[in-house]
C-alpha cells in the first residue's frame, strides 16, 4: 500500500505540473509573459509544488480511502494581455485539464492495444500506466468543477455577462471554503464519470 501511494503521489506530482505548465503556455501563446518572466514555464517540480495542494491534501485524500487528489501553485498571467478578451480567460482555464486528458488518453490506448494483444508489455508497466491514466481522469474532470478557483469556474465565469459580474466576484471570495466542503463530502460524486472515462479509453473497468 505504501508503494503504491508513493507512486500514485509522484504521478500527481508529475501531473499536476504539466498541468500548471499548460496554463502558463497557453497564456504565452496568446500573449502573456507573466508566467514566462516568473520562471513558471519549467518541468521543475519545485517551481510549481506547494506543500498543501501537492503533499498534505493527497495524503488525506488516500488515508480517508477516496481518490487521491490534488494541485499545484497556479501559474499567474494578466488577463489584459491575452489578445482574445472574450474567450482568453477560459482557453488559459481549459489547457490545463486538456493536457491531463491526452496524457489519459496516451497511455490508456498504449493498455487498449497491450491488452488487446497488439503488442506485449509488462503486468507491471501497465498498472503504471493505468495509475497515469486514472490519476489525470481525475484532476481533468476536478478541474472542471465550476467551483473558484478551478478552471471550471473560469470557463464558466467566460460566458457570464457582465451583469453578472458581482456574481463572480461574491463566488470568487468564499471559493476556497465551498472547494474544501466539496472535496471533503461531495468529491466521490466525481468517481462514475471518471470510471466511465476510464473503461472507454482502456477497454476494460475500475
Amino acid at each position: 500500500m505504501q508503494i503504491d501511494f508513493i507512486f500514485s503521489l509522484l504521478i500527481l506530482m508529475f501531473s499536476v505540473v504539466v498541468h500548471e505548465v499548460a496554463h502558463g503556455y497557453a497564456a504565452y501563446l496568446q500573449g502573456d509573459n507573466t508566467a514566462k518572466n516568473l520562471g513558471r514555464l519549467t518541468l521543475n517540480p519545485i517551481k510549481h509544488l506547494e506543500w498543501f495542494g501537492s503533499i498534505i491534501l493527497p495524503t488525506l485524500s488516500y488515508m480517508l480511502g477516496g481518490f487521491i487528489i490534488g494541485w499545484a501553485k497556479p501559474v499567474p498571467f494578466n488577463p489584459y494581455n491575452l489578445r482574445n478578451q472574450k474567450w482568453g480567460e477560459a482557453i488559459v482555464a481549459f489547457a490545463g485539464p486538456f493536457i491531463n486528458i491526452c496524457i489519459a488518453l496516451f497511455f490508456g490506448l498504449i493498455i487498449r492495444f497491450a491488452v488487446g494483444g497488439v503488442f506485449l508489455l509488462s503486468p507491471a508497466f501497465i498498472q503504471i500506466a493505468g495509475s497515469i491514466v486514472l490519476i489525470n481522469l481525475i484532476l481533468a474532470c476536478f478541474n472542471l468543477v465550476p467551483i473558484p478557483p478551478l478552471d471550471g469556474s473560469k470557463i464558466l465565469f467566460s460566458i457570464f455577462p457582465n451583469s453578472l459580474t458581482p456574481l463572480r466576484a461574491n463566488l470568487e471570495a468564499y471559493g476556497t471554503t465551498i472547494l474544501i466542503f466539496f472535496i471533503f463530502f461531495f468529491s466521490s460524486s466525481l468517481l462514475p464519470v471518471v470510471r466511465a472515462a476510464f473503461q472507454l479509453i482502456t477497454g476494460f473497468g475500475l
